[in-house]
């Protein structure tokens, strides 16, 4: 069974975008590969967050992956500061990639530009602990996004290097694996772009009913249509790509025919579309508020997937450090 690798980052609470995005696709993969999910603290710490944040965050992402549906009998869920194989492996390969091509790298560039003052090593070398995510478990395919493609042809470059230098085939070569072709892409509540952690467009999968009825009251729309069957703006299309996605096909028939006549009412749009993002909503985030209390069970989860994740790992670095050279007397 090919491998799958893919790092959760435990920044902010999940949303809609990410729930029929990334979870929805992760929920397919576990039942058909070996799938290895972590949550990555290692690479928070570029951003230095304090103690008490970096354990609420991995626990709260943990808690809404599991109560979304991952599971950790069919997938290796396990948070990635608990594998140090992890990081030897990391300083390992950062002895074979090179100041020039890190620095070249977008995201590199990028976050320097944006926080000058914090352009630290761990932020240099991310795509070389990344290399090293993946790489450990000998993965065959990787989920990215457009903003992580470069950092996999990284890890591609750093394998392929590796088995240059030490004559061997050990590394597998890993594919960028694209499996969200026919997933919707859920917009943001602004009007444009899709929905977002930073961009204050989001609903997320915790909010209360209360917030979630506040944010959809507040989203943008327009004057309404003046011509039968007009083309809706971007801004109304997010608001029936939405309804789509939550509500029952006869809702939106007849919002939809109330456009095309010229006698919606966006009020009574967005009052039926909260009440079924909350509809929506309240089964998962009940399960998120259980999960989160309950420390026996994550306790539970992150010793299965550690315990696990250590199998494929440990294998990995001793075959390395022997490849390398670094053997027993």
């Amino acid at each position: 069974m090919e491998i799958v690798v893919s790092g959760i980052r435990p920044t902010g609470n999940l949303h809609l975008g990410n729930y029929f995005g990334a979870v929805k696709n992760f929920l397919r993969m576990q039942k058909e590969f070996n799938c290895y999910f972590f949550i990555a603290d290692y690479h928070s710490l570029t951003t230095h967050p304090t103690p008490v944040n970096l354990h609420d965050n991995v626990r709260q992402v943990l808690a809404e992956y599991l109560a979304s549906g991952l599971d950790p009998e069919a997938a290796t869920i396990y948070v990635q500061s608990d594998l140090p194989e992890v990081a030897e492996l990391t300083l390992l390969m950062n002895m074979n990639s090179y100041l020039g091509e890190l620095e070249r790298t977008t995201s590199f560039k990028d976050k320097a530009r944006k926080h000058p003052d914090n352009v630290n090593a761990g932020l240099l070398t991310y795509p070389v602990l990344m290399a090293s995510d993946i790489i450990i478990h000998q993965a065959t395919k990787v989920p990215v996004g457009k903003d992580q493609e470069q950092n996999l042809e990284m890890t591609r470059k750093f394998a392929s290097r590796f088995n240059r230098i030490y004559n061997t085939e050990y590394f597998t070569i890993p594919q960028s694996f694209n499996y969200g072709e026919a997933l919707v892409k859920i917009p943001g509540l602004d009007g444009s772009g899709k929905m977002g952690k930073s961009e204050g467009n989001g609903i997320f999968l915790v909010d209360d009913e209360e917030s979630i009825r506040k944010k959809v009251m507040k989203a943008v729309t327009d004057s309404g249509p003046t011509e039968p069957n007009s083309m809706m703006p971007e801004a109304i299309r997010n608001l029936f790509t939405l309804m789509e996605v939550v509500s029952t096909p006869d809702t939106v028939t007849y919002f939809t025919d109330k456009y095309n006549s010229c006698e919606i009412r966006y009020g009574d749009l967005k009052k039926q579309l909260a009440e079924d993002i909350i509809k929506f909503n309240a089964p998962i985030r009940e399960k998120i508020l259980a999960i989160r209390s309950d420390e026996a069970y994550l306790r539970k989860v992150v010793n299965m997937g550690k315990e696990k994740a250590h199998i494929s790992a440990s294998k990995t670095l001793r075959e390395v450090r022997e490849i390398i050279g670094f053997k027993p007397f």
